[in-house]
């Protein structure tokens, strides 16, 4: 059997795919069915040891309702970052309950750091990079210490910096790498909704409000039609993703050009 396809064991402590295996993970898998390739992934132990990354945010329900029908006790990581929306909390634990998630794992940003760096809670306003690295980078490092791979619910089409985003990807550029896996990476918006009228799945109740995209409320605006769908995430600031899903940077660590505060 190809390398890349072998059961991994469940006492490996380190993340350790390389280019090759994921080059024919993707291989295998091209033009599979999303559900089908999980339940063959998940079931056939090809990616060790798992967590799904979900924000729960405007289209979270899709992948989630898959996750839910091949395993729904996997770990699905929420990064708790004290600035969401009320509306993502609510919606969070409705969607939990419908689909029977039975292992959500709350992260939150260490307190002590808080303390230290962001005592007004306004870091936001003037380095949102410094704030997504301790209440979104740092504690999704801890959270994934453990794990060989994760799920995310990232889309192509979100984004020109996600365009033609593969369904496997290394978390880094190193030789060896904890593996990420985009189960919906060429799925349309079309497809998402009709998904979800197929599956009865709730919007979250801000998309109807204009946000396409939904993250920390103090930087998530609105988006007028026509805009890219993450227009409306740090609106005013030269950033498009907060560093937990940049090409070539690992889960919980900082992207090039990032620096960390002092």
């Amino acid at each position: 059997m190809a390398e890349a396809l072998r059961r991994r064991d469940v006492i490996d402590t380190a993340p350790r795919f390389t280019a090759a295996e994921v080059a024919q993970l993707n291989a295998r898998f091209a033009g599979v069915d999303a559900l089908e390739m999980l339940r063959t992934v998940i079931g056939e132990g090809l990616a060790g040891r798992i967590a799904v990354v979900s924000s729960f945010g405007a289209e979270s329900a899709v992948l989630l309702h898959l996750i839910a029908q091949v395993d729904p006790a996997m770990p699905v990581v929420f990064l708790e970052t004290h600035k969401h929306f009320p509306e993502t909390l609510a919606y969070r634990d409705a969607l939990v309950a419908q689909l029977g998630l039975a292992n959500l794992v709350v992260v939150e940003p260490d307190p002590a750091r808080l303390a230290e760096r962001d005592a007004s809670g306004l870091r936001w306003s003037y380095d949102p990079d410094g704030c997504c690295e301790i209440r979104k980078v740092e504690p999704l490092a801890r959270a994934l210490a453990g794990f060989d791979a994760t799920i995310t619910g990232r889309k192509g089409f979100q984004a020109a910096t996600r365009a033609g985003l593969p369904r496997f990807e290394l978390d880094r550029s190193d030789a060896l790498a904890r593996l990420k896996i985009n189960p919906l990476a060429s799925w349309s918006k079309a497809e998402l909704d009709a998904y979800a009228v197929e599956h009865d799945l709730p919007a979250h109740p801000l998309v109807a409000e204009g946000y396409p995209s939904i993250g920390c409320s103090p930087c998530t605006s609105k988006v007028e039609p026509g805009e890219d769908p993450r227009s409306g995430r740090w609106k005013g600031w030269d950033k498009t993703e907060c560093g937990i899903h940049v090409p070539g940077t690992p889960e919980g660590e900082l992207p090039p050009g990032y620096e960390p505060f002092l």
